[in-house]
């Protein structure tokens, strides 16, 4: 099983980060081997919101696509994804939004997941890791490009 974390200081809001993070729709725009993400089923349970989505990876000849039912608390600025159907034999990841000041926010990102097939591991999964690892990094430029660069760093925001 191939398990990321990462932790980091982030020079905007923690609800900016959440509504950033929980607009699948645009993930296609920015985020690395993603192709496709089709919303198949949007409902509000337990005061959370709940998401069924489809995401297509790919790289090059390559295609896979894969179903997860994504949670979205926004009282509790976390984000988590359960794995429902794929070329995977697990997955799931989770955000966190931490407010450290009303211009900055800890990001904590964690995904573990393995592949259903071999051929499929050697295929795709150091491009699917190496992708997972930038995944922090894509957002936080997404972050830049839609609410625009801090001038000034997180730590001296404290």
């Amino acid at each position: 099983m191939h398990v990321f974390e990462t932790k980091h200081t982030i020079a905007h809001p923690a609800d900016d980060m959440f509504r950033l993070v929980a607009d699948v729709e645009s993930y296609p725009r920015f985020l690395p081997l993603c192709e496709e993400l089709r919303l198949r089923r949007r409902e509000r349970r337990d005061g959370k919101e709940a998401l069924i989505a489809t995401m297509t990876v790919g790289y090059k000849l390559i295609r896979e696509s894969f179903t997860t039912e994504v949670i979205l608390d926004a009282d509790a600025h976390t984000i988590v994804v359960h794995y429902l159907d794929g070329p995977f034999s697990f997955l799931e990841n989770r955000w966190r939004f931490l407010s450290l000041t009303p211009r900055s926010c800890e990001v904590d990102f964690c995904i573990a997941y393995s592949f259903r097939s071999r051929l499929l591991e050697r295929l795709m999964g150091g491009l699917f890791d190496k992708a997972v690892r930038k995944y922090a990094d894509a957002f936080e430029t997404r972050a830049n490009a839609v609410y625009g660069a801090s001038p000034a760093s997180p730590a001296s925001q404290q």
